[in-house]
């Protein structure tokens, strides 16, 4: 039987979000519109200045990205995809970079799970060795053209569905020893479903949580790793 680890990409794996570059690079090349950018100024800049939430910044991400990706090319996306990840792919921690290399060496099946396109996703965790990559899947039209709509949005939303799924569909893997890491609230399903979940630079809502339940958390700052 072989033992498995669940990874959050998004600040987590890499440090900032795939979601984030693709939206920022969308705008830049035109493909999404200049007022797109503006839509999100305001709770950027809250974020910026330690006014707002993180989170708060990156659900208006996602609701520009889903307003302005219907009727995008999808080989637009690819391309301008691939250029984002090869400009950020090592642009990373240190701690999970390393973490993972120690969990392939150990036979560890490695999984990410993440909210961004998994068009970026796969390109992305293809050089840290990902056994499977889940991402947001986005429905394709005619013309290859995105329609808007969300494929099986249920399932990605609950990451405790996706480490359901992955047991389910691989009946070589256990349980047993099985990790996780995350970095915010939305990841407590994920961390609650396995034996060591590992909180690695948790915003407060997470830090809370692992406090009371009892949950290992891990910080990196600058080039120091701490325990806590």
């Amino acid at each position: 039987m072989q033992r498995v680890a669940f990874f959050d990409i998004d600040g987590t794996v890499f440090r900032s979000s795939l979601l984030v570059e693709i939206v920022d690079a969308l705008i830049t090349q035109s493909v999404f519109p200049a007022e797109a950018k503006e839509e999100i100024r305001e709770v950027y800049e809250a974020w910026q200045n330690r006014e707002g939430a993180y989170e708060d910044y990156i659900v208006a991400v996602i609701v520009v990205y889903l307003k302005y990706i219907k009727g995008v090319y999808y080989g637009d996306l690819a391309d301008i995809g691939r250029r984002v990840v090869a400009v950020q792919r090592r642009r990373v921690y240190r701690y999970t970079r390393d973490l993972i290399k120690k969990l392939k060496s150990e036979d560890y099946y490695i999984v990410a799970i993440s909210q961004s396109p998994k068009t970026l996703l796969d390109d992305f965790c293809l050089q840290y060795g990902f056994d499977k990559v889940y991402g947001r899947i986005y429905e394709l039209g005619p013309q290859d053209r995105f329609t808007g709509v969300i494929v099986d949005e249920h399932l990605i939303n609950n990451k405790a569905n996706i480490v359901k799924r992955v047991f389910e569909n691989n009946p070589i893997l256990t349980s047993k020893d099985s990790i996780a890491v995350g970095d915010t609230e939305s990841d407590i399903s994920l961390l609650e479903s396995v034996e060591h979940p590992i909180c690695f630079n948790p915003n407060q809502k997470l830090q809370n949580h692992a406090k009371r339940m009892k949950w290992e958390v891990v910080v990196e700052r600058k080039d120091v790793i701490y325990y806590l």
